[in-house]
């Protein structure tokens, strides 16, 4: 008799790496009603990026303050059901535990019962090298990355909105001109995101063909429900009725501020070089992103 075949580390693995302010907020809240789909308390973990990239971004000061900011602030003592406060408290252990390898990741799902993907919408993944993929496909029994592209100029001023929104900077929208924008975007935090045909390269290089789908934001909102099924198809799970309510949300979005007529200018060259890259990978830009 043949013994049963032992899953690998991290089992079924479902990433979505997609850039920020591209929808991946949008597709989590709606993904995660799907019952083959197990999220940890924690929906971007960055382990990948601080195994690969960045050992310290996962340090422990940075949990700790994960913890007291973010995960014990959603125990609510008058309406939290107890099984729940003790699900939470038992993951936030596992986050606080230490050495970060692996075996520290896997136990981030431990809670995880007869969905078939452990699931992680770390947008910091995206920039993983493309040596670092392999590596992680070994250790999975089904690893599939979801990775998502927007109308680069429209993504930049999202983002550069919501990064002054979040550090209480707003102010400086009624006084910047083009020297102040161009420096403030091309920050490495900011400008990372931008490089759409970098990502692709090393996600088309390090993956084979059937674990990485791209998706455009413009497409996901075009046709909700068609894109959700693609996905759903793509990870070989069956089709879930999503609430319409949930659907019709809007998550993490920026104050409403119109960009200037200077901006696009800006990146001219930049977007027209990346949009060389995105269709040398193989993709179409969508008619509907900004002219360059």
């Amino acid at each position: 008799m043949q013994l049963q075949q032992a899953n690998k580390t991290f089992h079924n693995l479902f990433l979505s790496v997609g850039a920020m302010k591209a929808g991946t907020t949008w597709l989590y809240a709606v993904l995660a009603r799907h019952p083959q789909l197990h999220f940890a308390l924690e929906k971007e973990i960055h382990y990948f990026y601080h195994r690969y990239v960045n050992s310290g971004q996962l340090n422990e000061a940075q949990r700790k303050q994960a913890v007291a900011q973010r995960y014990l602030k959603r125990i609510n003592p008058e309406q939290s059901n107890i099984d729940s406060v003790r699900h939470n408290l038992h993951w936030i252990c596992n986050y606080l535990d230490r050495p970060v390898d692996d075996f520290w990741y896997r136990n981030l799902f431990l809670m995880r019962d007869h969905e078939k993907y452990a699931c992680d919408f770390s947008n910091l993944n995206a920039h993983l090298p493309q040596e670092a993929w392999p590596q992680i496909s070994s250790k999975c029994d089904t690893l599939r990355v979801l990775y998502t592209m927007r109308d680069p100029i429209k993504r930049l001023w999202s983002h550069a909105k919501f990064h002054l929104q979040v550090t209480n900077q707003l102010d400086v929208l009624d006084t910047w001109g083009p020297r102040d924008f161009d420096k403030f975007v091309r920050q490495n935090h900011i400008w990372m995101n931008a490089e759409y045909g970098k990502v692709l390269r090393n996600l088309k290089g390090g993956l084979e063909p059937d674990m990485l789908k791209v998706i455009f934001y413009e497409d996901i909102h075009a046709d909700q429900r068609g894109m959700l099924r693609q996905i759903e198809e793509f990870l070989d799970v069956p089709p879930f009725n999503y609430p319409q309510a949930i659907m019709d949300r809007r998550f993490t979005e920026s104050v409403k501020v119109d960009m200037p007529d200077f901006f696009p200018g800006l990146f001219t060259d930049d977007i027209r070089r990346i949009n060389g890259e995105i269709e040398a990978q193989g993709f179409a830009i969508p008619d509907n992103w900004t002219a360059v």
